[in-house]
């Protein structure tokens, strides 16, 4: 058991660490509901086909419209053998869920289920994430600027969990920073003063100077590809015609996310979380996630120019998150091994090849 868990029955039976382990998750199941016959299953999912279409009621009106459906459908049946609203609920809940979604949140969820159609990633390139999220560390737009507020703008690989760019923009991001962030995908990322050779291009297969010699520098340590597929939220820069024209002209496919519906790109909610905790936490002039956890002058602890805090980001992706075990992530090939972005990104080249494909500078 984790620590966590220890502390939490700890806390349910202070002093009592034995009968705290008692939680009852090892009881035998109940004895279920005996009034659930098959009629009455029949009524049930059939009274939630027509909520479904319906806008939203309460369980009391749910309960009466399994009644009127008893009595058309099953006439010989007893009425007082229907079961109650609190057992209906019990049950409801037990099938369906606790139904906090909008309404038509729950028809496009049941929609999407219907299809039974689902994106299986297996190669780099193939589904890429855009997000953007206000960056929690207030940075200076120069070295002796004011305090400001930046948008982080990240590309995410959903094969390899690579952080293929990102890009740093003033107030709000706009279409052209999104269309330039989609270049910069499919651009090698070039070495910077100070980076060593254990962040020049690695991967096996293609020798780091025969890509220096298509790109005209030394390349980074990054993946670079042209996306197949691009998956956004409902964000004004993204459905901007300017982005999506640039996204037909790099022959992507645009697969827009449902709104309000972070699982359709958990991967790049996580890489945010995973950001924050592992590098923009520990820096000077951070804010947090909520006003009330604010410190007492963050605008004051700023000490990093915009230019600074790009450089500092762009060298942690190449050195710690490229490099970083993502256990979760372990590919269906290899289960229970530990990988990398860069290990992962590394074994699909050797399973399907590398396409070295750099854009024109004019595109």
């Amino acid at each position: 058991m984790s620590t966590r868990t220890l502390e939490r029955l700890a806390a349910t039976s202070a002093g009592e660490p034995v009968m705290a382990c008692a939680d009852g998750r090892w009881t035998r199941r109940g004895g279920g509901h005996p009034s659930i016959t098959e009629e009455v299953r029949e009524a049930i999912f059939a009274v939630r086909r027509e909520c479904m279409q319906r806008s939203r009621i309460s369980m009391r009106a749910k309960h009466r419209l399994l009644h009127q459906y008893m009595r058309e459908m099953f006439p010989d049946f007893p009425e007082e053998d229907v079961p109650g609203r609190t057992t209906l609920t019990l049950v409801w809940k037990q099938w369906f869920g606790p139904g906090g979604a909008r309404q038509r949140y729950v028809r496009s969820a049941e929609t999407a289920k219907d299809a039974g159609q689902r994106v299986v990633v297996h190669r780099p390139g193939q589904v890429v994430a855009l997000d953007s999220t206000p960056l929690p560390v207030k940075v200076r737009e120069s070295v002796f600027g004011d305090p400001i507020s930046v948008m982080l703008t990240l590309a995410l690989d959903l094969y390899t969990h690579s952080i293929v760019a990102f890009r740093l923009t003033l107030v709000s991001d706009t279409s052209v920073d999104v269309a330039m962030l989609l270049r910069d995908v499919m651009m090698p990322l070039p070495m910077r003063e100070g980076w060593g050779e254990e962040m020049e291009w690695p991967y096996p297969g293609v020798p780091a100077k025969l890509v220096a010699q298509f790109a005209g520098h030394k390349v980074a340590a990054l993946p670079f590809f042209s996306p197949e597929t691009v998956t956004t939220d409902h964000g004004g820069p993204y459905k901007n015609h300017h982005v999506v024209e640039a996204e037909q002209t790099l022959g992507c496919n645009i697969l827009p996310a449902r709104a309000l519906r972070p699982t359709d790109k958990f991967a790049v909610e996580r890489c945010f979380a995973a950001v924050n905790s592992l590098l923009l936490e520990h820096l000077l002039g951070f804010t947090g996630a909520d006003v009330a956890d604010r410190g007492a002058d963050p605008e004051k602890d700023s000490v990093l120019s915009m230019a600074q805090m790009e450089s500092l980001i762009a060298s942690w992706v190449v050195r710690v998150w490229q490099n970083r075990v993502l256990g979760e992530y372990a590919p269906a090939w290899g289960p229970g091994e530990d990988h990398s972005p860069n290990s992962l990104f590394a074994a699909a080249m050797q399973q399907g090849g590398f396409a070295l494909q750099i854009p024109r500078p004019e595109l």
